[in-house]
């Protein structure tokens, strides 16, 4: 039997009222005790990538403020795609999170993908990592500028490592197109992550790969891999003596936007507290240090409705450009 208000309507006004105060006051309390469990940060590529190295550093010191563990878990695959997935298809509580950047977008525009960053909540944007060209000891390249002219001169195709449809097959793609090199002068070696590139990098197997300081900062300092320029407006603190490539000539700045996602319908409030302990990380002293010096890489804090509104204006320049440049299955 359908329940009517036969007490008087103010009556049921204050009913209603209360009934709605006392909900609020449950979820508060219930986003107050937010999180109650270990947070699992899944990253989409394997161990040792600058996603990986940058995240867990991140997240070491997060977890203080958090008050709960942080686990930090690889899972890479279908072009860091089933990390992805598995993110997205878990529960929207702020327990299961994704460590990524600009390849959600990328593998989606490829046809890789049925969802773009669009399906999931953004935390935060944390950093954003500036992309080194770079080669083996003893290579004829000793800058980026050099790579046209050996192209010309070279009998056989030069092989540049790329991991398909990330953002170091993006870069290479733009690198070409600014430095004036035609696709079929090159061959494209394509890899599952960032480890193998350095792999074969080593072994000369291939003649460049796009690396960063997480990921290849002890080999360029032990002169191993030779960088031959950094992608950012500036040179980076940790390779002062490297030229940018705009000082080379070649007017290209690239990044890797790395940052925290949870799945679509996860509460602003969890949010909030997430993007919170992650301000708090990065505001100590020597966690910047290690990111911009060690790491590379910029920090550029967002939190949530900032970086959704961030991704949005990334994704609308990344359509043109993966049309223009011909990015690939």
């Amino acid at each position: 039997m359908a329940y009517s208000c036969r007490v008087g309507v103010r009556y049921c006004f204050k009913i209603g009222v209360l009934s709605s105060f006392l909900l609020t006051m449950a979820l508060a309390v219930a986003d107050d005790h937010f999180p109650q469990r270990e947070i699992t940060v899944v990253i989409p590529f394997g161990l040792g990538g600058a996603t990986d190295v940058l995240f867990r550093d991140v997240f070491e010191t997060a977890q203080t403020y958090l008050g709960q563990p942080v686990l930090v878990v690889n899972m890479p695959g279908r072009g860091a795609m089933r990390g992805s997935q598995y993110v997205r298809n878990a529960a929207p509580d702020g327990y299961t999170l994704l460590g990524s950047h600009q390849t959600i977008d990328l593998a989606y525009l490829a046809g890789l993908a049925s969802f773009s960053h669009a399906d999931f909540a953004p935390v935060s944007l944390l950093v954003r990592t500036v992309n080194i060209p770079a080669t083996y000891a003893g290579h004829a390249a000793q800058q980026a500028s050099d790579i046209e002219a050996l192209i010309d001169a070279s009998s056989k195709p030069l092989m540049f490592g790329v991991i398909s449809n990330s953002t170091d097959h993006l870069f290479w793609l733009q690198f070409f197109e600014q430095s004036g090199i035609s696709l079929s002068d090159v061959q494209l070696v394509r890899f599952p992550d960032t480890a193998s590139q350095v792999e074969a990098l080593l072994a000369q197997e291939i003649d460049f790969a796009m690396l960063n300081l997480p990921a290849a900062g002890f080999l360029f300092a032990s002169g191993i891999l030779v960088p031959l320029a950094v992608a950012g407006s500036e040179r980076l603190p940790g390779l002062p003596d490297v030229s940018t490539l705009r000082e080379q000539g070649i007017d290209l700045v690239h990044t890797t936007d790395r940052g925290i996602f949870a799945p679509a319908g996860t509460p602003p409030q969890t949010l909030a507290i997430l993007a919170d302990a992650l301000a708090h990380a990065l505001a100590s002293v020597p966690l910047r240090y290690r990111i911009t010096h060690e790491y590379g890489s910029l920090i550029d804090y967002r939190a949530p409705d900032t970086y959704g509104g961030y991704l949005n204006e990334q994704f609308h320049k990344l359509v043109p450009l993966t049309e223009r440049v011909h990015f690939e299955q």
